[in-house]
This record gives structure tokens, sequence and C-alpha cells, in this order.
């Protein structure tokens, strides 16, 4: 019996450990990159208009933001994600009145899991109208 005969299921098992560490490794730079680099921030502002925990196996916060600029007129839709449960929290806390919620927009991320949107609010302040 030859060496090779003897040794080819190992080298092939050690190629594969090999690929899987890699590509582990890979992984984990992307979401490393993904997480530490907003494509933009921003704030928005306008009344809370649906706020709720969702999801099967990974829960998060996703609402719904009415911005209106003239009342009357239909209001423009925007919807969020948030991460953070004191920022939840403290968007419950202010449900009915304005809003301005600051938010960091990550685009690319692999899975709905961190959130449905990519837009995630990370600061909530009540709008003091004059």
């Amino acid at each position: 019996m030859s060496w090779t005969a003897i040794f080819a299921p190992m080298l092939w098992l050690s190629r594969l450990r090999v690929m899987v560490t890699l590509g582990i490794f890979v992984a984990a730079a992307y979401l490393m990159i993904a997480f530490n680099w907003s494509y933009s921030d921003g704030n928005r502002a306008g009344y809370i208009q649906k706020f709720s925990k969702k999801g099967w196996l990974c829960k998060t916060y996703e609402g719904e933001l009415a911005m209106t600029t003239v009342p009357g007129v239909a209001p423009v839709l925007w919807e969020f994600s948030i991460w953070d449960k004191q920022v939840a929290d403290d968007l419950s806390r202010v449900m009915g009145k304005r809003v301005i919620l600051h938010y960091k927009e990550y685009r690319y991320l692999p899975t709905t899991c961190f959130g449905e949107t990519d837009y995630f609010v990370d600061r909530v302040e009540v709008q003091e109208l004059p």
C-alpha cells in the first residue's frame, strides 16, 4: 500500500478545514465592515404611525414615521428599525408627539435578522413646537 493512498483523505480534510476557516474569516470581516461604516446618517421628523417588535427568531423593533410638511396633505411614510431596547422604550414613551429620529443607514446586510429596513434609529428627541 502506498503512502499517497493512506494520506490522500487526510490531505482533502485538511484543505476543507482551511477553506471553511477562510470562509468564516471572510464573513466576519464583511460583517465588521458593514456594521462599522454607515452609508448615510441623518434626522427625520414626524409622528410615529406604527411601532412593534417583529420577527420569528430574530426579534427587532420596527416602526413607521409619518412625515408631514403641510397639514391636510398625505404624509410620506418612512420605515425604520431599532436595535437598542433603551431607544425602543424611549420611542414608546413619546408616541403621539412630534419626534426627531436620528438614524444611520447600513446597506447590504446579509439577512433581515438585523432588521427589516436599511435605516436604524439610534436616538429619539421630542420636537418642541413654538
